[in-house]
């Protein structure tokens, strides 16, 4: 559908003239749940001051978060421009007149350009609709498929490329390994000393196997190695919390002060945050 492809822009961040770039800058990365507790996402980012932002599955026009256009509140409120690409149309939270989707935003109190859609070529079936499901929100039925954006965040001379993932959480995971196995392939389309962020929320420990091997051979480092702590919490007995949010760098940057903001309850994710020095 064309409507997918549509990647949605806006600018709130107030204009500046740059005569010495920042050394470093704050990245925070987080699945929002939707936007369903906006507030609470608005004043964790707020206090956090970041100066780049990656969210996963936010809404746009879905009745569930009152028809808003939440990545477009967030930039406004934080003053950040924005990008929005939709993930999916989400068949029960709209109308045919009115649609609801929900995607990846990413915001920066920096100029985005060279944006792209990745939709990865294997997908799930589980969200497609079936005849014999009632068309209610429980079920989720949508049209579209997992994906990533790419954009570049313009800060002062130089560029940083941002691949904003979200892989599917409905499958195995080697169709997960496949998603982002075509991530880290276009990744190489880029200048080999381009400095590169690829973070979200990849529904998979990628700390090892086969996962692991792929990004250390693509020369990704984990953000926050050797500091893995669970980016999801426990909501039953048996679930105790998955780390399967992650930020990987490559090129002349270095990641430092990597935390994961377990005391924000706003999503059923937790934020998670870097500063990013240039090299």
């Amino acid at each position: 559908m064309s409507s997918l492809q549509k990647i949605e822009t806006g600018n709130f961040a107030p204009r500046r003239w740059v005569l010495c770039p920042p050394d470093s800058i704050g990245l925070v990365s987080w699945n929002i749940d939707r936007g369903l507790q906006l507030k609470g996402i608005i004043d964790f980012l707020a206090s956090a001051k970041a100066d780049l932002v990656l969210l996963q599955e936010a809404d746009l026009n879905a009745r569930r978060t009152h028809h808003l256009d939440v990545t477009r509140e967030i930039a406004r409120s934080l003053q950040m421009n924005y990008v929005f690409a939709r993930e999916f149309q989400e068949l029960t939270q709209g109308s045919r007149a009115s649609p609801a989707y929900h995607g990846q935003a990413t915001l920066s109190r920096w100029p985005l350009t060279n944006l792209r859609i990745i939709r990865f070529q294997r997908q799930s079936n589980f969200w497609r609709p079936h005849w014999f499901l009632p068309d209610i929100s429980p079920f989720q039925e949508r049209i579209g498929g997992r994906m990533a954006l790419v954009s570049d965040a313009s800060i002062g001379a130089k560029t940083l490329v941002t691949y904003n993932l979200h892989l599917e959480s409905k499958g195995d995971d080697a169709l997960r390994l496949s998603q982002l196995d075509e991530v880290i392939g276009d990744s190489r389309r880029n200048a080999a000393n381009a400095p590169i962020v690829l973070a979200g929320d990849f529904n998979l420990d990628v700390s090892r196997g086969e996962a692991a091997t792929a990004l250390r051979r693509a020369q990704f480092q984990d953000a926050f190695s050797n500091q893995h702590m669970k980016t999801t919490p426990a909501h039953f007995f048996l679930d105790r919390g998955e780390v399967i949010d992650w930020i990987f760098t490559r090129g002349p940057i270095r990641p430092s002060q990597p935390k994961v903001h377990r005391s924000v309850s706003a999503s059923d994710h937790f934020p998670l945050s870097i500063t990013l020095e240039f090299t």
